[in-house]
């Protein structure tokens, strides 16, 4: 067996599968792990990038942008994934943002998203309108998030840091559709990450399935009536799937669980194993009609599809209903990242408040930082129509889905789609701005090629020795200046060219190594 999950685990499966199942699940572990990886539309369709890369695809079947893939081929080491075109993910986890049948134009929240893969999933989907709120507690798996939104050139996203009971006092009646991906056990992925079924405890089951009741009721409050939400794990225990799901319904029966109707290799729920938890452990016996919800589940089986165990649950809020749109702000509780709430700030500078009108936290004025992104935009950018106003912050500028006062007493890890910073009056453009742009929205572009190796020279950080005829300019453009740099096409950052030397841009924590 490749993977030794722990025996006080195998035991437990053994008594809720029953022998015939349990051999044949037992059995999946001597089974080699499936790679994925899955297309990101915001910068390529499916069709061309099955023409682009150069490795072997094979359609994944509960998800259409996603192909497995052979993990000896090494998709990583491409520079088509420097420039976001996919997103390497296990191919299980690809089915609960399909279910969650994000539309453009709708308000999702992505509630336990770090390190980010179904963020980007749901940002595709809403092709770049609406907006998406992306949040995780873990303030260090708030750094891969916010790069993963960054390097697949998402626009209307903002990235949070807080809990669940905050999100809910700031949008209440807000969402139009949640994910909740809850921490959990992570017994269905003891074949992916053998450390975790070394570390696996019997414990783990009762500590996460509290915290993900906890999380779940503040979902609740967060989506709008008739919005959907979709619950999911990487686990097999019941007490943090049928029975998380049964409990949530009898405290909220404005919720209904809605039947999957899509592709027969998603099992359904097991509401057996609510009987067998009470007779187990004296636990709570729930209605017939909760119980019989629970069945309406789904789970992908390891032993059944090319992919790891997952649960799935798809909620809606019964009745109609309208976004709430007022602001609602946490008192003078201190933004994160805007230092101090503006009544507190306006309290601090006493009788010098009006001398401190249009200066932002930090003492920058703020016309002077407009300014200063109009100046680049009108020199730089093809009078491109960027989504989001402008929301200023310390010297750097963003653009955003939402107000500042809005996000006023929030964690807020990135309030918009962050263009860049502004130095001795001049922005300086971010990397996230470059990875979303399109060449077409640019002043000047330098295309280099996968094939022959200038495209790695630039992603390792070296300066390019480029004559000005390869940078492509806007009429009556000259070649000096910032440049997208562009990989067969596609964004990867930016340089600045002068007298045939370009200034590599390219952000040293993001290098090829």
């Amino acid at each position: 067996m490749a993977v030794q999950p722990p025996e006080e685990f195998l035991e437990r499966m053994q008594e809720l599968l029953g022998e015939e199942e349990y051999a044949a699940f037992h059995a999946s572990y001597d089974n080699p792990r499936f790679a994925g990886v899955r297309v990101n539309t915001l910068k390529i369709d499916p069709e061309a990038f099955r023409e682009a890369v150069p490795f072997e695809l094979r359609p994944i079947p509960w998800c259409q942008t996603g192909y497995y893939v052979d993990e000896q081929t090494k998709p990583g080491k491409h520079p088509y994934y420097h420039a976001g075109l996919y997103y390497i993910q296990e191919p299980s986890a690809m089915a609960p943002v399909e279910l969650l049948e994000v539309a453009p134009g709708e308000r999702v929240l992505d509630l336990c998203a770090a390190p980010g893969g179904k963020s980007t999933q749901i940002a595709a989907k809403l092709r770049g309108s609406g907006m998406l709120v992306t949040n995780d507690i873990n303030a260090e798996r708030t750094k891969a998030l916010a790069k993963n939104i960054e390097l697949y050139g998402v626009r209307n996203a903002v990235v949070l840091g807080e809990t669940p009971e905050r999100i809910a006092r700031a949008f209440p009646n807000f969402f139009d559709k949640i994910l909740i991906d809850a921490p959990c056990s992570g017994e269905g992925m003891f074949r992916k990450d053998e450390d975790m079924a070394r570390l696996w405890e019997p414990e783990w089951i009762r500590k996460y399935a509290g915290m993900q009741r906890d999380i779940l009721k503040s979902a609740a409050a967060l989506l709008v009536p008739g919005g959907r939400m979709v619950y999911s794990t990487c686990t097999f225990a019941p007490e943090e799937n049928e029975a998380t799901i049964a409990d949530f319904l009898l405290e909220h029966p404005e919720f209904k669980v809605v039947p999957l109707k899509w592709d027969p290799r998603i099992s359904p729920g097991r509401p057996e194993w609510l009987e067998w938890l009470a007779k187990r452990e004296e636990g709570r016996i729930y209605p017939a009609e909760v119980a019989a919800q629970t069945a309406m589940c789904g789970r992908l089986w390891p032993h059944k599809v090319e992919g790891e165990g997952h649960f799935l649950a798809v909620l809606e809020r019964q009745g109609e209903g309208q976004p709430q749109m007022e602001t609602i702000g946490l008192g003078n509780a201190p933004s994160e990242w805007e230092g101090e709430s503006r009544s507190k700030r306006e309290s601090r500078q006493g009788h010098r408040g009006r001398q401190g009108a249009g200066r932002d936290a930090k003492g920058v004025d703020e016309r002077e930082l407009l300014e200063s992104w109009r100046a680049f935009s009108r020199e730089h950018l093809n009078e491109a129509e960027l989504p989001g106003e402008p929301l200023l912050f310390g010297g750097n500028v963003y653009l955003s889905p939402l107000t500042k006062e809005r996000l006023d007493g929030l964690k807020v890890v990135r309030p918009g789609w962050y263009v860049g910073s502004v130095k001795n009056g001049r922005l300086i453009p971010g990397q996230p701005l470059a990875t979303a742009l399109s060449p077409s929205e640019t002043v000047r572009v330098l295309d280099l090629s996968a094939s022959d190796g200038e495209a790695i020279r630039y992603l390792k950080g070296e300066t390019l020795q480029v004559e000005a005829a390869r940078i492509q300019c806007s009429e009556n453009a000259s070649p000096k200046g910032y440049v997208l740099i562009t990989v067969d096409g596609y964004s990867l950052g930016w340089g600045k060219w002068q007298d045939g030397m370009l200034k590599n841009e390219y952000p040293a924590g993001w290098r090829w190594t």
